[in-house]
């Protein structure tokens, strides 16, 4: 992981990524619960469960802090567009993209300049039904070379495997109305992250990019996008007392 230390600019084509701590209960959930728009604050209120609502506090309070840093601007004047199938977007960006995941205690925020993005986070669980899931959601390959693994690695494997996907289809906007099953990634462990194929097109696949993220231990995360490579700064887990602090 790199140091704290940033200027809040993107230039050329880097990619900024930066994971937060979102554990609750924690007192900042009542400091940013400010920050954001009645439209947010009404959706926080529809959480049956306090961990839900203080965790998207939390994560939409921390993206408007960053994308405030970026943009020069103040949090509570961030202002968000959604696509068709519901991707967030800046109504006035400069260029500037962005995308956030969270799950279990950490969110995952990345922006860069002239590119749609998109990240993944997932906490590593045991999946009892792993080999059901897979069959409904990955593709032939994907479930068979994931059944082959080691049992031991089958659980990084699959969520290798399901954010690199979660990913793409965050970065083409289309949700989940894109199948999971229509392309295939990387999955087996030490093997980079890539697409080997788009509706089986492997000439297709290689316009996109795949990276794992470092998150945290216990986690797997990717980010994906359509371009050449961009360098890519990873800052260290943080919590959102330390953002805040932190210049």
């Amino acid at each position: 992981m790199l140091s704290w230390h940033v200027e809040y600019e993107l230039p050329g084509r880097i990619v900024h990524i930066w994971p937060v701590s979102i554990e609750t209960p924690d007192p900042m959930a009542e400091q940013l619960r400010p920050l954001l728009a009645p439209g947010e604050t009404d959706r926080a209120a529809r959480f049956k469960f306090e961990h839900l609502k203080a965790a998207f506090i939390l994560t939409r309070g921390v993206l408007r802090v960053l994308l405030a840093r970026y943009l020069h601007s103040v949090p509570r004047d961030v202002q968000f567009c959604y696509g068709s199938k519901g991707k967030p977007a800046l109504v006035s960006t400069g260029g500037l993209q962005f995308n956030v995941s969270h799950s279990g205690g950490v969110a995952l925020f990345a922006f860069t300049m002239d590119c749609e993005i998109g990240v993944d986070v997932e906490a590593i669980r045991p999946m009892p039904d792993m080999e059901a899931i897979a069959k409904r959601f990955f593709c032939a390959e994907e479930t068979a070379e994931l059944m082959s693994l080691p049992h031991w690695q089958r659980d990084q494997g699959f969520f290798r495997c399901w954010t690199r996907k979660e990913a793409y289809i965050k970065a083409t906007g289309e949700g989940l109305s894109e199948p999971l099953d229509a392309f295939r990634v990387t999955l087996r462990p030490g093997e980079p992250a890539g697409m080997l194929h788009l509706g089986r097109d492997p000439a297709a696949a290689e316009l996109w990019k795949l990276h794992d993220v470092r998150v945290a231990p216990g986690y797997a995360a990717a980010l994906a996008y359509r371009d050449t490579p961009r360098p890519i700064k990873e800052f260290s887990l943080m919590n959102p007392k330390q953002l805040l602090d932190f210049t």
